[in-house]
């Protein structure tokens, strides 16, 4: 029987609040508990927003909690061609089409297109379904729009996918979903509509690198929180047409700010680095993000 492999994947945009303490305490006992691997990973795509002083620090934090991991840890900028690969199979596959219009744009589109009344369908996190207009276009205006440098993102023909995909998808499901959800789980991917799979300038997106990433680390059991259940679907989907493992899900609770929204690098929360510099120890961070007495939640 291979060993269980879990891991922690954080960006390297900021610093690690109590959500992401959480989780990786998860994450952590998970692999102690199984006698599994725990491994660290960087997920640093947006070679934009990317610091290796964030990486530093997530590292120092982590090992404040007291948690250690398996090495060499791997970063995504190291792999740009194992999704440029992947990106590749499924354009060869005729499943991706490359999509043009800004957010400005699609936000025009979506209020002409809402002008009668009929609202637009939107995607689990509340954001309009990308409209698809360059599936009407041919391929030889498509390709001479990418050549006169428009900029452009790939997207997944999620119609077409789902067809290829040739079966019902599901996931097994050890934790519980927002409404409780828990065993086996009907994937959905079509609610998400067109994802994007990648960019001109980056070959692959979230979507596309955490299953390539997966598959290549052997990831046995997916723990992380529980505002990613939905996206789970558009990953069985990107599985299947890759030929990857599945493997498990544990969706956990989400660690909540004060005013009871989602914790954010961008807004400040609740940084591991700032609570330590104020003097608290380590086994109280934790018991901030409400571990270990929330962790079955």
């Amino acid at each position: 029987m291979s060993t269980p492999v879990f891991r922690f994947a954080p960006t390297p945009n900021g610093q690690l609040h109590l959500g992401h303490a959480f989780s990786a305490m998860a994450n952590f006992a998970r692999a102690r508990e199984t006698g599994g691997n725990f491994l660290v990973r960087i997920e640093d795509i947006d070679l934009a927003r990317a610091e290796p002083e964030h990486e530093r620090a997530i590292y120092r934090d982590l090992a404040w909690l007291g948690l250690d991991w398996e090495t060499p840890v791997r970063r995504q900028s190291d792999h740009l061609d194992a999704y440029r690969d992947a990106l590749a199979r499924l354009d060869a596959m005729g499943l991706v089409y490359p999509a043009f219009l800004s957010r400005g744009e699609v936000r025009e589109r979506i209020v002409a297109l809402e002008a009668d009344g009929t609202p637009w369908p939107r995607d689990p996190d509340g954001a309009p379904l990308y409209p698809g207009p360059e599936k009407a276009m041919p391929v030889s205006m498509r390709r001479a729009a990418m050549a006169d440098g428009r900029p452009f993102a790939w997207r997944l023909d999620m119609e077409a996918a789902v067809a290829a995909s040739g079966h019902r998808l599901a996931w097994t499901e050890n934790g519980f979903g927002p409404r409780g959800e828990t065993g086996s789980i009907a994937a959905n991917p079509s609610a998400w509509g067109d994802v994007v799979v990648g960019r001109k300038d980056a070959p692959g997106s979230y979507h596309l690198a955490v299953v390539i990433d997966d598959a290549a680390q052997r990831v046995s059991e997916i723990v992380r929180g529980r505002d990613l259940f939905h996206a789970t679907s558009v990953h069985r989907l990107l599985q299947t047409l890759l030929g990857l493992p599945e493997p498990a899900y544990r969706h956990h609770r989400l660690v909540l700010a004060p005013d009871g929204r989602k914790m954010s690098k961008s807004r400040g929360d609740s940084g591991v680095a700032a609570l330590r510099e104020s003097g608290l120890d380590a086994e109280r961070v934790l018991q901030m993000a409400g571990w270990p007495d929330f962790r079955n939640e």
